[in-house]
């Protein structure tokens, strides 16, 4: 039975890596550490791996050999006078006696006998020879094979100059230069060689070449860890709750901590750090509180991979609505296990079958229907049903195996930031993998320091927390951003120079426009290969509108690019679907729907591209003529300004006039504007009049109260928005 690399690397005391080189130079290469050896390749690692051994039994045989083969060669022993294996310490006695009556006859012999012998006869000087097998010879033969194999092989990092590959191959640089005539190519003695020129000269010289891969520690998110040299041991699932809004996201999270948190809280007061632990069945739960699934994104736009599970809470008397799809697209585009709480089984009109009717349409299907998407129903308002809940968390993490080690040093990711008035900055960071203790070093972020005190869920101060564990430090020199990964060094030194290069590359980084995609340049980045799938965010004023959008758009056939619907919802443009589109580089496509004041503007910070449109046909074309290269658009809309309707005043023979507060930019006489009721564009016209008092005027500005008459519209409410924007033209791209 042969073994795997990994245990014949922990018999050898070397690494899984160093077993995989010397394989493929013995042309037997390996994928991975699992991969299982022969017997016959592990005898050929184990000659090169313990060259003493093999050497040891190599001279005892030559030893046997030339024993049995001595009577042969006595003769030829007796003509020439050398001292070999066979015959030293005198057991030859034939050629000893050569030997010291030829040295007792040599004159220099005599002259050196003269003074301090004083004439008395020198003694032979027979040389010893050491004993192959003591250890010191074992040593030094090791070491002696050792510096044979590496003498041939020449390291290098990045790039080689002829001067520095001349040194390395201990030749004189005029050697080199000539063997490069001889190939056609002229060179400096200061010349750098690509990496094909240097294998090809070491081949020429009987070198071989090996370049070592650089590791640039300051972008330790990318390094991938390996888990090979560690013990893996089972850690605690972290689960993030989403959902819409009052379907008890809230009161879920209270009554499980309430009735399970470990111990009680320090001095009686909540402790929020935005992620705690409980206990099941002598087993760990992580629960992270995190305000929605805005945050969940933003912290995996990141790069922050901290959810193992998602429970999508819905309303059992109110069924799905449109966060909780929203939810449902965040969860799913994280690729994690969804397990579905039906809240609010207590209330009279429960009806858990609608719910799993309309979950369905996402595809999340119930177990009982053949599907496999978990549903507990539950009152998080009465405690009922969690339990089940949290033995079907369980469930989950013992069937997707979350393993993780303690030995190695921790590395993770950030939940939440502040910036404390007594303790300065404070960071809650989740342990994914190793141990932190008080007083790592530590790099957050763009941020770095040492830990100076760790308190837990419960308030308690700790020494040191393993993975999966929530934990607030402080000791850190700025304040982190949530979804920051983390990694602790050994070197308080080390960390504090990675920390300063990533520092100064994030403030590099902000002055650079981040290039997300925008329909105007679409075409040219196909053609340089930078797109493959235009991803598009759909907002209607209607379900059936946003189905017949998305169905139009998954039609378009242009070649080298398709349309990819990352979400599709009802309702105005909010904050989420821009987080949304910014983690998946995405454009907003509205149809009869507006952003509002907050969405827009992170919309121009995240440089998010909104198309809001009020004819399907128009989107589609749209669309089409971008990923085409046709898109040539000569006018473009622009938003001068907002005003909330704070009165209704009917006049006969005029009709509706509104009093209104211009809450945003300002409103002119001759804008168009568009008449919102709860995100929702009702009317789109002209304004009739606009007054201050009983005066006509041009414009009203930020912060003062006017009247408007829209033309030919006067189903005007209270609390609806008037827009106001011009068209403008712009010069063709």
């Amino acid at each position: 039975m042969g073994k795997r690399v990994y245990e014949f690397a922990k018999e050898q005391n070397v690494t899984s890596k160093q077993v995989i080189t010397q394989l493929e130079k013995l042309n037997k290469p390996v994928k991975n550490h699992m991969a299982v050896l022969d017997d016959e390749t592990v005898k050929q690692l184990d000659r090169v791996f313990n060259p003493e051994k093999y050497r040891a039994e190599k001279q005892a045989e030559a030893k046997a050999t030339s024993t049995s083969n001595e009577p042969k060669q006595e003769k030829k022993e007796q003509s020439r006078p050398q001292t070999t294996q066979q015959n030293r310490g005198g057991q030859n006695n034939r050629g000893g006696q050569n030997r010291n009556d030829n040295r007792n006859n040599d004159p220099r012999n005599k002259k050196r006998g003269k003074g301090k012998g004083k004439g008395k006869p020198v003694k032979a000087a027979v040389p010893q020879e050491a004993d192959p097998n003591s250890k010191t010879s074992q040593r030094k033969a090791a070491r002696l094979a050792q510096e044979a194999e590496m003498g041939n092989v020449i390291k290098y990092e990045d790039v080689l100059s002829v001067s520095d590959l001349a040194e390395k191959m201990n030749k004189k640089p005029n050697e080199i230069i000539m063997k490069l005539m001889g190939l056609g190519v002229m060179a400096t003695i200061n010349q750098t060689l690509d990496d094909e020129t240097i294998e090809l000269l070491a081949s020429e010289f009987g070198f071989e070449v090996e370049k070592e891969v650089v590791v640039d520690e300051t972008d330790f998110e990318t390094v991938e860890i390996d888990f090979s040299q560690y013990d893996l041991e089972e850690r605690p699932a972290v689960v993030t709750i989403m959902g819409h809004v009052d379907h008890g996201k809230t009161t879920l999270l209270d009554s499980i901590r309430n009735t399970k948190v470990v111990a009680g809280e320090a001095g009686g007061i909540t402790q929020h750090i935005g992620a705690y632990q409980v206990s099941v069945n002598d087993k760990k739960i992580t629960f992270l509180d995190t305000p929605g699934h805005a945050a969940f994104t933003t912290m995996r736009a990141r790069g922050a991979e901290v959810t193992d599970i998602a429970i999508i809470v819905v309303a059992a008397d109110d069924g799905v609505m449109p966060q909780t799809e929203e939810a449902i697209s965040h969860a799913k585009a994280a690729n994690v296990p969804i397990i579905v709480a039906v809240n609010k089984m207590d209330k009279e009109g429960a009806n858990p079958d609608r719910v799993k009717q309309e979950l369905t349409e996402f595809g999340l299907i119930p177990e009982e229907w053949g599907g496999e998407t978990i549903f507990v129903p539950i009152s998080a308002i009465k405690g009922e049903g969690i339990d089940e809940l949290l033995e079907m968390i369980l469930l989950v993490s013992e069937v997707e195996e979350y393993k993780s080690t303690p030995d190695m040093p921790a590395r993770g990711s950030v939940i939440e930031a502040k910036l404390d008035k007594g303790r300065g900055p404070v960071a809650t960071l989740l342990v994914q993998h190793g141990t932190l203790r008080i007083g790592d070093p530590i790099v957050v972020g763009s941020t770095f320091g040492r830990v100076r005190a760790m308190v837990n869920d419960i308030g308690r101060r700790v020494k040191q927390v393993g993975p999966s564990t929530p934990i607030e430090i402080t000791g850190l020199n700025d304040v982190p951003q949530a979804g920051d990964q983390f990694i602790v060094f050994e070197d308080e030194k080390k960390a504090r120079a990675i920390g300063e290069k990533r520092y100064q590359r994030y403030l590099e980084s902000q002055r650079r426009e981040s290039a997300k995609v925008s329909l105007d340049d679409l075409f040219s980045r196909i053609q340089e290969g930078e797109v493959k799938d235009l991803n598009v965010i759909i907002k209607a004023d209607v379900q059936g509108s946003a189905e017949a959008l998305a169905g139009s758009l998954r039609k378009i056939d242009v070649e080298g690019v398709k349309v990819n619907i990352v979400h599709q919802g009802v309702g105005a443009i909010t904050e989420g679907d821009v987080i949304l589109a910014s983690a998946a580089n995405a454009v907003i496509i509205g149809f009869n729907v507006r952003p509002d004041g907050n969405a827009r503007s992170m919309a121009e910070q995240e440089n998010v591209e909104m198309r809001l449109h009020r004819i399907i046909y128009n989107a589609i074309e749209e669309i089409e003529s971008a990923m085409k290269g046709m898109l040539d658009p000569e006018f473009v809309e622009e938003i001068t300004g907002q005003v909330e309707v704070r009165d209704v005043f009917k006049v006969s023979k005029v009709g509706t006039i509104a009093g209104c507060y211009v809450t945003e930019g300002k409103i002119t006489r001759d804008a168009g504007v568009r008449v919102i009721r709860n995100g929702i564009v009702v009317y789109e016209g002209k304004l009739d009049t606009l007054r201050r008092f009983k005066d006509d005027v041009k414009e009203v500005a930020t912060g003062y109260e006017c009247g408007i008459k829209v033309e030919k519209f006067d189903d005007i409410k209270v609390e609806d928005v008037i827009e106001a924007f011009v068209m403008k033209e712009v010069e063709r791209k």
